[in-house]
């Protein structure tokens, strides 16, 4: 799995944090998406897809 994210397009909610924080972060100056692992661990993907689909900007994006 390859993770992407486009912080121009998070609205800093933090759903990606809750569901994956070995994957996802926030920025502290503006409280954006940072991605930590563009290619998780195959036992991370469940957390990640869940992430993808809880993100109400679509800021995320996995394959």
């Amino acid at each position: 799995m390859k993770v992407t994210v486009d912080p121009h397009r998070c609205v800093g909610s933090g759903m990606c944090v809750l569901t994956q924080p070995d994957v996802f972060d926030q920025s502290e100056d503006d409280g954006t998406v940072v991605l930590l692992r563009p290619e998780p661990a195959p036992e991370q993907e469940g957390g990640v897809r869940q992430a993808v689909h809880s993100c109400p900007a679509q800021a995320i994006q996995a394959e």
